[in-house]
């Protein structure tokens, strides 16, 4: 009697058994145990990553005849600069966000011309920059995943002028890519800064009160 049919038989079982075993996950993939996030770091130096960062205002403006309000919103992605939080919880000193402002842009060529040229005069004063002083929210060892309120307080400098603001938020920290990411946002007021608000067209009146809010990213090294 020939063999053939049973040696055969016996190499497909061998193949369809190492198929199955290349197809099924290791450890840390679908099904298998999760790995866990890196510990936390005492401290952190976040990069800002231009690629996601934004920074936006919005002001409400009545019209001539129009029963109902109208909310401008100006948004440029000229973002850079530098946050570090040392081992012991302060903010380095050298910490800076700068935007550039020359990059604001509406749904209006004639409210942007306005702002660039009679409110922010941007043509004396092109940036906007926030120099970090306090941070509030995070531990001294800050974690590498999950999500936190944060708090961070300093010296926002706009026209020329000065002021102390606090922008407040959430973070998502992603332990796959370094990345930290969210939203945070801090109310100013024309008058504050010295700021002509925009008179355009039919344009009846702007509230004095500017909604500033930071979209950022941030890349993840130690300090």
């Amino acid at each position: 009697m020939s063999r053939k049919p049973t040696l055969l038989l016996a190499a497909l079982l061998t193949f369809a058994g190492s198929a199955a075993h290349a197809q099924m996950p290791g450890p840390g993939g679908p099904g298998g145990p999760q790995q866990p996030p890196p510990p936390p770091t005492p401290g952190a130096k976040l990069d800002v990553i231009t690629d996601g960062s934004s920074a936006s205002y919005r002001v409400t403006e009545q019209f001539v005849g129009v029963a109902f309000t109208n909310e401008a919103i100006g948004t440029t992605n000229l973002v850079s600069g530098t946050l570090t939080i040392k081992a012991d919880g302060t903010v380095d000193p050298g910490s800076k966000i700068t935007v550039d402002l020359r990059g604001l842009k509406s749904d209006q060529d004639q409210r942007d011309g306005f702002v660039q040229n009679r409110t922010l005069e941007t043509a004396k004063f092109p940036t906007a920059e926030f120099v970090p002083t306090k941070v509030t929210g995070l531990d001294k060892l800050i974690p590498s995943a999950g999500q936190t309120g944060v708090a961070l307080t300093g010296n926002l400098t706009i026209h020329g002028v000065t002021k102390e603001v606090t922008f407040q938020g959430i973070a998502t920290f992603n332990p796959r890519d370094n990345m930290v990411a969210g939203r945070a946002k801090t109310i100013l007021t024309f008058d504050q800064f010295g700021l002509n608000p925009p008179k355009i067209g039919r344009l009846a009146s702007v509230e004095n009160k500017i909604d500033l809010e930071l979209a950022y990213r941030f890349k993840r090294t130690l300090p």
